[in-house]
């Protein structure tokens, strides 16, 4: 993706199944756990820089020992902070060197030779990147089962809703975010689940200091998750784990957010990728688990595991930006769905070149392109296969050995047209300036085109503001004179805002929707602009579970290519000598290469919670009055 976005969050969890003395005895190493849980946050940085965190919980420790730890960092490179902390305190007990201890006395003081630990990579959107709102995130009470640590991957479209049912309660949230919103929301059903059970045995006449083991061997996890998701409307896999052990993980009933977990006699371990999983533990594919939408993943503390459904699954919307961008490309289906949508794309840049193979030069950018443009050089190979085939037939037996060669020789003319130079510090304010260094963020690759004669493909991943290709990219390339430049994203328009995971949230970012925009303007059709802010600010007054996206009419008048033809206008500054072409993806292109992640609403509008609905319509709002700030 040319341009930055923010990620998806990451969750990562792992149970010891056995006392720490067996993985000292069979690994060698007290921190077993902790370096697992390492490469989890390592593997699967990719989903966000802005944080990071990590709790470990021990059980069975005596009353007045700390049983939670946390760390947290919001620095450069907080996973790596992270665990320097740890390791030096490690060090400063004497306990980096392995011997010179023995294991009640390495369970006793070392924080995290711990049984359970959750942790967490994040980017920021309420709170902004605060060490505060990094998770996880605790809750913290002197009954060890009122204890909850938090860590998700999630947005929700109703936190307001949530957080005025809290104070509705009277309760008093010390903060207005979604982390410390949905915290409490759990901490709040978590409670009336210990004081019923604490009724339940206080009226069988059982002594205090007895209730508790009882209210922590019978708590009912799984109950809690379904009273405390109840009103909650967005995407969502949610982690944590309760002061005496027990844990869970729990997924939204439209699958938009993953989950993944794998089990054996000595760990139970989950993730947001399944390739982290496979990576960390060397598994095959078929042994790490998905979980289903809707249910949750809750792990007793006495090693007791089960999936149980808490909301009923609706129609799975997957999110397929998980398998063009998000998710690392090192799964196996995800690969190859990222090939196949460079490959679906072929029929479609061979008619913007007038199939001429000799004079066009193919590249991607950027390297998250690299597995789609891989597939659009099979789509061309096969193209290539069938032109030899008809061209020989065609010639018969009169064909030369000369002219047979130069059939046979024919391929596609692939290259490195522009690799990303380190990261350049845009100090410079004046606009002017500052644009002429954005630049040169690029380096382009000199002498691999003819000048004035070839033309060139580059494939990325998606455009959603096209900034970096306006600012940029285009500008590099046509350095090189070609006589034409397309510019293929191999996901489609992106139209709508994401509320659900990913930081697209207002329309004015998006160069689709500015597209749409302009051609309304362009044709006279102002009209339509002001209609549908009218009908938005109704539609937003209804019920929720009534509100219908009208955002849409803004894109009806035109069809996808018209759309795609004024992007190619507006990133296309005066300077610019080539010709310039965009082409996306098709929807039912991105349907046939990723059959099993539909869910598609930045690009259709078709929003699978009601809360999608009223965001995109408040959104147009937003852009129509000139307020520069999220929906949700």
């Amino acid at each position: 993706m040319s341009d930055r976005i923010k990620h998806e969050c990451g969750i990562a969890m792992i149970k010891l199944l056995r006392p720490l003395e067996y993985y000292i005895k069979k690994y060698g190493e007290w921190d077993y756990g902790l370096q697992k849980m390492y490469l989890l946050l390592e593997k699967q940085h990719n989903r966000g820089q802005d944080g990071a965190g990590i709790a470990g919980l021990k059980k069975g420790v005596k009353p007045g020992e700390k049983y939670f730890f946390r760390h947290r960092s919001n620095g450069n490179n907080p996973i790596r902070e992270i665990y320097d902390s740890i390791y030096n305190n490690v060090k400063n007990l004497g306990f980096d060197q392995p011997g010179r201890y023995d294991y009640n006395t390495l369970r006793k003081k070392i924080p995290y030779a711990s049984d359970l630990y959750l942790g967490h990579v994040r980017y920021g959107t309420y709170g902004m990147n605060n060490i505060e709102n990094v998770h996880p995130v605790m809750r913290s009470n002197n009954w060890r089962s009122r204890n909850l640590v938090l860590a998700g991957n999630f947005n929700l479209t109703n936190v307001n809703d949530i957080f005025s049912s809290l104070v509705d309660i009277g309760q008093h949230p010390t903060d207005f975010s979604d982390t410390v919103t949905i915290l409490e929301n759990v901490g709040h059903f978590l409670d009336d689940e210990v004081e019923n059970l604490f009724k339940v045995y206080k009226d069988k006449g059982l002594e205090k200091k007895d209730i508790s083991p009882l209210i922590e061997k019978n708590i009912q996890v799984a109950e809690v998750l379904r009273k405390a998701s109840k009103k909650w409307d967005g995407g969502y896999a949610m982690a944590g784990m309760l002061g005496h052990g027990d844990a869970f993980v729990v997924r939204d009933p439209w699958g938009i957010r993953p989950v993944f977990y794998y089990v054996n006699d000595e760990v139970v371990v989950l993730a947001s990728e399944r390739p982290v999983i496979q990576t960390v533990f060397n598994l095959r594919t078929k042994e790490v688990k998905e979980l289903e939408p809707g249910y949750a993943l809750t792990l007793k503390s006495d090693g007791d595991i089960k999936t149980e459904m808490i909301r009923e699954p609706g129609i799975a919307k997957k999110c397929s930006f998980e398998r063009i961008y998000f998710s690392r490309g090192t799964d196996k289906s995800i690969y190859r769905e990222r090939k196949k949508l460079g490959e679906q794309l072929t029929d479609r840049i061979l008619e913007e070149i007038d199939h001429d193979l000799e004079n066009t030069v193919f590249s991607y950018i950027p390297n998250t392109a690299e597995s789609a443009f891989y597939g659009l050089i099979d789509g061309l190979e096969s193209y290539l296969i069938k032109h030899k085939r008809e061209l020989i037939t065609r010639k018969g037996n009169n064909i030369t050995e000369r002219e047979l060669e130069e059939i046979l020789r024919a391929k596609p003319r692939i290259e490195k047209l522009a690799v990303k130079d380190a990261k350049l510090r845009t100090f410079i304010t004046e606009d002017k300036l500052r644009d002429d260094l954005v630049g040169h963020v690029y380096d382009v690759t000199y002498g691999v085109i003819r000048r004035g004669i070839d033309s060139m493909v580059v494939l990325d991943d998606s455009i959603v503001r096209g900034t970096t290709l306006k600012k940029s990219i285009v500008r590099i390339l046509d350095r090189l004179d070609p006589k034409k430049i397309v510019i293929a994203s191999s996901s489609p328009q992106i139209r709508y805002p994401d509320c659900y995971g990913i930081d697209m949230a207002k329309m004015g970012d998006f160069i689709a929707f500015r597209a749409a925009i302009e051609l309304l303007k362009n044709r006279g059709m102002e009209d339509v602009i002001n209609k549908t802010y009218s009908l938005a600010v109704e539609e937003n007054r209804r019920p929720l579970d009534k509100i219908k996206n009208v955002v849409k009419n803004i894109y009806d008048p035109f069809t996808a290519d018209e759309i795609s033809a004024e992007i190619a206008v507006m990133l296309k500054l005066p300077v610019i000598n080539a010709e310039l072409s965009i082409i996306y993806q098709s929807i039912e292109g991105l349907h046939k290469a990723i059959p099993g992640h539909l869910g598609d609403w930045y690009f259709t509008g078709n929003y699978p919670t009601p809360g999608g609905n009223k965001v995109v319509n408040q959104s147009y709002i937003n852009y129509v009055e000139k307020r520069d700030e999220r929906a949700y």
